[in-house]
């Protein structure tokens, strides 16, 4: 039935895009080519959905299935308000013009005019070609961006010290070895005293770490790499066979932080020490708003660690700094975190203009956010999660107890609704 419903709706948005093309042009091929081609989508999008997926992730011909078909219906939504706008125009004129006194013709809707076709096909283009864009290119186009941030409580051996920070690996959604490779080698380059990773390697196992476990572990910097985990990290978002298969990969995925040489952080801290001074590094687990895993706990990851330490705290997370870090008396002065991915899209002119869908739902979202004399830096991601999937969410006082993305199976969520209400 959802299937169904999903069809039809494809189809219906389509036909009624279809109406720009036939007023641009009335060469039958490019009709023919455009109906050919919205079928291979919608053919391959339904194929690709229902072939196995024990990974539960979004890599490989999903990940461009889905991409695809958002592609395609982003820029036929577009095309449909523009279409759908003109016949309520052209049907009020045809009222005026039936019931005006300087005219006595007959109810008649005047045709559609082709430079709106033009413009609405012209605006459609800009979804569409920047969703692929993202999709062939963007997904791989590493950047550094570089801040160089003052502190009057820096202790003086430190000033000057480098930190490199990753997110949001999602290493389960990679294609390209010699992509992910450069990208290594990039921030390899960047010659850092210590590298913090703010949680996410994985998308929902840890054997997707299997094919990137040696190459991620050539990341390094003079003083270590430090690293928390991400709401993705615990594989709250796949189906487990039980409890404690889904605790076992979590074991698993804490393995392999350390088989990379990288010291993860659970609640807890390190201090860097240069001389007689220090600064100390925290690092929290998962914590969220909106259902989001709550494992973070900001008191024991600093308890033994002084109110006049420099502090660099790592959360995945943004949302735990609006509600507890920014404010937190003991003082945590720079905060990274990632989650949010700018949505994987927005649209950014520096210094002038940065907008994204996801800034409705954080508002910490990409860069640097300054409050009470406190910064949160909020990395971008170095992975992606394709595009995101229809989800299914199950809360229980307040507190997120299932999720999954895609298709569910009638057993599946009647044995959920059992145990859940």
């Amino acid at each position: 039935m959802r299937w169904f419903l999903f069809i039809c709706f494809y189809i219906l948005i389509d036909i009624y895009a279809f109406q720009a093309v036939k007023t641009l042009t009335r060469n039958n091929w490019v009709h023919l080519s455009y109906i050919i081609l919205s079928l291979i989508v919608l053919g391959n999008f339904i194929y690709q959905f229902n072939q196995p997926n024990p990974s539960g992730g979004f890599a490989g011909g999903r990940g461009y299935a889905m991409g695809f078909v958002l592609a395609f219906m982003a820029s036929k939504i577009l095309l449909t308000v523009f279409m759908f706008g003109e016949d309520i125009v052209r049907f009020f004129v045809a009222i005026f013009y039936k019931f005006s006194s300087v005219s006595n013709k007959s109810f008649e809707i005047p045709s559609r005019r082709k430079f709106l076709s033009q413009i609405a096909l012209g605006i459609a283009a800009i979804p569409f070609a920047s969703l692929l864009y993202g999709m062939y290119k963007g997904k791989y186009n590493y950047k550094v961006l570089s801040y160089t941030m003052h502190f009057e409580d820096l202790p003086a051996a430190f000033d000057g010290y480098k930190i490199t920070q990753i997110s949001d690996i999602h290493s389960g959604s990679f294609d390209n070895k010699e992509k992910i490779e450069y990208a290594i080698d990039l921030i390899n380059q960047q010659e850092s005293d210590a590298i913090l990773f703010t949680g996410d390697l994985v998308n929902n196992k840890a054997t997707e770490m299997d094919p990137w476990m040696e190459t991620f572990s050539k990341v390094s910097a003079k003083d270590g790499v430090f690293s928390v985990l991400g709401n993705h990290d615990y594989g709250d978002y796949v189906q487990w066979e039980s409890e404690q298969a889904r605790i076992e990969n979590l074991e698993s995925l804490k393995n392999v932080h350390s088989k990379m040489g990288w010291d993860l952080l659970l609640n807890e801290h390190r201090f860097l020490e240069r001389g007689e001074e220090r600064i100390a590094l925290v690092g929290v687990e998962n914590w969220g708003t909106g259902g989001f895993k709550k494992q973070g706990d900001l008191d024991l990851a600093g308890k033994a660690v002084a109110q006049t330490d420099f502090k660099v705290l790592l959360s995945h997370d943004p949302s735990y700094w609006q509600e507890k870090i920014k404010t937190d008396p003991n003082n945590y002065q720079l905060t990274l975190s990632g989650h949010t991915h700018g949505m994987q899209f927005g649209i950014e002119i520096p210094g002038w203009f940065k907008w994204s869908p996801v800034q409705y739902r954080y508002e910490n979202w990409a860069g640097i956010y300054e409050e009470f004399g406190r910064y949160i830096n909020v990395n971008r991601g170095f992975g992606y999660l394709a595009y995101p999937l229809p989800t299914l969410m199950i809360y229980k006082d307040g507190e997120m107890k299932w999720r999954q993305n895609g298709e569910q199976d009638a057993n599946t969520l009647i044995g959920l609704l059992k145990e859940y209400i």
